[in-house]
């Protein structure tokens, strides 16, 4: 039995236009897709060498992408288009839940990674360690979506209102799944990468190359401060409302249902701030990429 929340809203889009959503998922696609398939394009045409953090970084980008593919219906969806199953809905959900989980834990990777080879640069046991990247990807795609496979078939078998992504969705408001997301979707990965970047500007500060200004070490810090700015700004307010909706048992009220759909599309803007921290401030990307076969991919106001 799905939990009952506050009647009094108006949740069904059907039959008019919900203008905010559709503006800032369409920007969030036409960027992030724009972005993550030049960077997988990057990616896949420099295999020789990538090195342990690209394949993260690799791996992160489908994520995002595939996490873009499912705001089109969204978008669809918020323009007061009707007639979409619910079968698709709570899919397209799945999808973008499991994706949008894989980042986070392929961020945290990407720190963590980043920490050891800076603080252990000759540790062999380290380097082994970093070697088994694929592997780790792996287990990351199995663990998001084996973990929302069964709150997706679950959900199946439930009283659901139609509304498609209106409603809330299960992992939002069950108590036995919202405390779990929590902890292990958010709550170790964030304490993982604030321990993360402070070994790593430790690790500069203390660094011999450093101290000789051989390596610019407030680019350095930019860097990590960046990265970890985009992470609480794109998934701390989503998972704050995350935590005021496991307060009630039911009649949430339409202020928080409005908040969870807001803070939703910003954990969503995540897919088009990856690529600006991670992949284009990179030295290897500027000096590869070719800007004009970049603009032949994407041939946006050529004809103007």
């Amino acid at each position: 039995m799905s939990i009952n929340t506050s009647t009094a809203c108006h949740n069904d889009s059907t039959g008019h236009i919900n203008i905010i959503p559709v503006c800032i998922y369409s920007i969030i696609s036409t960027l992030g897709l724009v972005f993550n398939l030049t960077a997988l394009a990057f990616f896949f045409s420099h295999t020789k060498s990538r090195s342990q953090t690209s394949v993260y970084m690799t791996n992160l980008a489908i994520a995002d992408t595939l996490l873009i593919l499912t705001l089109p219906m969204r978008i669809y969806h918020h323009l007061g288009f009707a007639g979409l199953p619910q079968w698709l809905c709570d899919g397209l959900g799945l999808v973008l839940k499991a994706n949008m989980y894989g980042s986070i834990f392929l961020l945290t990777c990407i720190c963590f990674d980043r920490c050891m080879a800076v603080s252990f640069p000759m540790s062999s046991r380290v380097q082994e360690g970093r070697e088994k990247a694929p592997l780790i990807c792996l287990g990351i795609w199995i663990l998001t979506f084996g973990a929302s496979l069964p709150i997706y078939l679950s959900k199946r078998t439930q009283v659901s209102n139609k509304n498609c992504f209106d409603d809330l969705p299960v992992y939002a408001i069950q108590h036995a799944v919202v405390l779990p997301t929590l902890f292990v979707g958010f709550g170790i990965p964030l304490v993982i990468m604030l321990i993360c970047s402070w070994g790593l500007v430790r690790a500069v500060h203390q660094s011999t190359v450093s101290q000789t200004k051989l390596v610019d070490s407030r680019k350095i810090y930019r860097m990590i401060t960046a990265s970890l700015m985009i992470f609480l700004l794109s998934f701390l307010p989503y998972h704050v409302i995350l935590v005021i909706l496991s307060l009630y048992k039911e009649n949430i009220p339409c202020s928080i249902q409005s908040a969870y759909r807001y803070s939703l599309m910003v954990a969503c803007l995540n897919t088009v701030l990856d690529p600006i921290a991670y992949y284009f401030t990179t030295d290897t990307f500027r000096r590869n990429v070719d800007v004009s076969a970049v603009q032949r991919m994407f041939p946006l106001n050529s004809q103007s």
